[in-house]
């Protein structure tokens, strides 16, 4: 359950089963995206006590068509089954890196960018994305978690590039709920300002692009897509590496 995943999940039934099991008198803990919490609060229509809700800074929420032809796509290209995936290796490249490793069935492990490039390129995102209305510092859930971004700006005591958490309290359950744990866990209280991320602001834009790669994406390979768009082929990963400098050039 634990480690980020960048694909949606399936809900099912747990809409109906999370009523159910209210009506029972449980203790529910129900995460996710803050349109998850959203769409569950509306199913429910009235307010539980036994409810606590705790969702994510969501950067968005990508295809997981293009996840899956991924997948086969590295099936093929290697000759097995993928088994497992860290889709943010920490131990090996640390937090900021943000690089996916892939284990398969005949014991080899390869590591990439390219589903993390197709992500941040915003090409993949679902549309309602684009006008997400949860993109701001207000959210549906009881506590927000998230990466804390800019950490090295507002506790840089607590930067060690193995992941930082960020966790907003959005109401009086979610503070007391805090309180209660608070004595177990290494925290410290930060300024909203020195958290301004880009999802605490507004929704990313819809990419100019993105009907020409979906067009793209329809007729070609996926061999294609992750070279021109994954950033694997030598010139894009050379373009990759010199825009991040010259981003922190601007930074500085």
């Amino acid at each position: 359950m634990r480690g980020s995943k960048y694909i949606p999940s399936r809900l099912g039934n747990t809409f109906r089963n999370v009523q159910t099991d209210l009506l029972d008198g449980r203790i529910i803990l129900f995460t996710g995206t803050s349109c998850q919490i959203a769409g569950l609060k509306g199913f429910l229509k009235r307010d539980y006590d036994n409810l606590i809700c705790m969702d994510i800074i969501c950067h968005g929420v990508p295809s997981p068509k293009v996840w899956f032809a991924y997948l086969e796509w590295l099936e093929k290209c290697h000759g097995a089954k993928v088994n497992d995936v860290d889709f943010r290796n920490k131990q090996d490249f640390g937090w900021r890196e943000h690089i996916e490793t892939f284990s398969f069935d005949n014991g080899k492990k390869v590591s990439a960018e390219i589903f993390k490039n197709l992500f941040y390129g915003h090409m993949i995102l679902r549309p309602s994305c684009y006008v997400c209305p949860y993109k701001s510092i207000v959210h549906p859930g009881d506590i927000t978690i998230g990466d804390y971004w800019g950490i090295e700006k507002a506790a840089p005591e607590f930067d060690d590039n193995k992941g930082v958490s960020i966790v907003l309290i959005n109401t009086n359950s979610g503070e007391y709920i805090f309180n209660a744990i608070k004595n177990k866990v290494k925290w410290k209280a930060t300024s909203i300002e020195d958290s301004m991320q880009m999802p605490l602001k507004e929704p990313f834009p819809k990419p100019i692009g993105r009907e020409q790669f979906w067009n793209e994406y329809y007729v070609k390979d996926f061999g294609y897509i992750a070279r021109k768009y994954g950033e694997i082929g030598i010139i894009n990963k050379l373009k990759f590496r010199f825009g991040k400098i010259k981003r922190r050039l601007v930074k500085k």
